[in-house]
């Protein structure tokens, strides 16, 4: 095994290498699996373990390190038994587009499966970021995301159920619900939008598929109507092996 590190466009300075200059064996393998996966390609399967320990010269623990890094990573992904390269993570742009947008744009077909829909009394805490009096009843819209069948995240949206007495009898929960809201008549004039990087609770990585161990970015997101008034508050967890995000950033108006 080479105990050169290559630098691939755009890598950080000194990628991987502490300033001692020492280098763990596990990155080295990584380095070289690196490679390896962009010779595969999207789809192709990797070698098992026992073949990698071989051919890099190491502990099959070294290897599965190396592995278990780049499957958080999302360069990996388990089918079945075994081990295939992933395809590029899903880039959803940071702005008022609706999932189905976003990841329409990837030529993947968008989905999702309702887990409730429920009328329950806002908190406090819900009640201020909707503009609501503490007991207000608003729905809770509680959905997985999916993208060619595939589980990605998991959305709670919370509306004020005044705004929507309709909701449970009219929307089709596998659509879009900006496309609704427009339909009802009620335009987004803007949002603020706060993201994190969590892990999911036992309940939230079973409904989408994961480890608990798997990094999630986190978005909460509350929306303001062409009035200005507080519209929804919407809580998305992504996977953080299957998403990027994108934000356009202008030009500064002043110095």
């Amino acid at each position: 095994m080479s105990h050169g590190i290559p630098q691939p466009p755009l890598a950080a300075a000194r990628s991987g290498v502490p300033e001692h200059g020492r280098v763990p064996k596990y990155y080295l393998v990584k380095t070289e699996l690196e490679a390896l996966l962009d010779e595969l390609g999207a789809d192709g399967l990797l070698p098992t373990e026992v073949d990698l320990a071989a051919r890099y010269g190491v502990a099959r623990a070294t290897v599965r390190q190396a592995l278990r890094e780049l499957l958080v990573e999302g360069r990996l992904r388990r089918r079945g038994r075994g081990t295939v390269v992933a395809g590029r993570k899903i880039e959803q742009p940071l702005s008022l587009a609706s999932y189905t947008e976003g990841v329409s744009r990837h030529g993947l077909r968008p989905d999702r499966t309702l887990i409730g829909l429920d009328r329950v009394p806002a908190d406090p805490a819900l009640a201020a970021r909707l503009g609501l009096a503490g007991g207000e009843p608003v729905w809770h819209l509680e959905r997985v995301l999916r993208a060619d069948e595939e589980r990605v995240g998991l959305e709670s949206t919370y509306v004020a159920a005044a705004r929507l007495p309709r909701l449970d009898r009219d929307f089709d929960p596998t659509g879009s619900f900006y496309r609704y809201l427009r339909d009802q008549g009620l335009g987004l004039g803007g949002a603020e939008e706060r993201i994190e990087t969590v892990l999911a609770t036992p309940r939230e990585a079973l409904l989408i598929g994961t480890p608990p161990a798997l990094p999630m970015l986190l978005l909460h997101r509350r929306s303001r109507d062409t009035a200005g008034a507080p519209l929804e508050q919407v809580r998305t967890l992504y996977r953080g092996d299957r998403f990027s995000f994108t934000l356009d950033l202008p030009a500064p108006t002043t110095d």
